[in-house]
């Protein structure tokens, strides 16, 4: 008998391929973007943070301060209640526009322009952030009297600092935490190895040493 060779069909194969391929693409959420760019400092914290839901307080190593929503609905409802609040001349169109704002970094009084200019002018490199050092005008405070009357939970705000930026700036925002009784937030840090020896170490390689069992 004339030996013949093996036919094997790929069209499934490649059907089921481009099927995993398209699930993962429409799956997978793209990291947020930087508002700007942050030299984190330091720490030995192994913690992942999850960041849905948060509001993020970015502070520059100049010092400037913007604040970033995860959620639109959320931001939606923060802007309409300070407007009612503080009278800042929004309009439901201006709430609308804030969909394509990365952050927030001016003053109050100056909201409603900024959410009508063009998105060019609108990136956080661009603004004067949001006024803090002042003692008698950190601004802070509002936003966050308002944040946490909408959110209703003391677990959303999240810092994330440059490790260059000083210390006055950091005390401005924690500050404005403890008027609003917002004692539960998280800061972001690059992660660092634990030094041999040391009690987290040892804590550790105990915790490691259980898991292996």
């Amino acid at each position: 008998m004339p030996r013949k060779s093996t036919s094997v069909d790929m069209t499934a194969m490649c059907d089921v391929a481009f099927l995993l391929l398209s699930f993962f693409i429409l799956a997978t959420k793209p990291k947020p973007p930087e508002v700007i760019k942050v030299s984190t400092p330091s720490s030995v914290s192994t913690a992942t943070l999850l960041r849905e839901g948060k509001v993020i307080v970015t502070i520059g190593k100049d010092g400037k301060v913007f604040l970033t929503f995860d959620d639109q609905d959320k931001k939606e409802q923060v802007l309409k209640t300070m407007n009612t609040q503080y009278n800042l001349q929004i309009t439901d169109a201006d709430v609308a526009k804030s969909k394509s704002v990365e952050a927030f970094g001016t003053p109050m009084a100056q909201l409603h322009s900024f959410l009508n200019q063009p998105a060019s002018a609108q990136k956080p490199e661009l603004l004067a952030g949001i006024p803090t050092l002042d003692s008698t005008n950190n601004q802070l405070n509002q936003w966050f009297a308002v944040i946490h009357s909408v959110y209703q939970r003391d677990d959303m705000m999240v810092v994330k600092g440059d490790g260059m930026a000083k210390y006055p700036v950091f005390k401005s925002v924690i500050d404005a935490f403890k008027k609003n009784d917002l004692m539960k937030f998280n800061v972001i840090t690059n992660q660092e190895g634990v030094e041999a020896g040391t009690a987290l170490y040892k804590e550790n390689e105990s915790k490691k040493a259980q898991t292996a069992k």
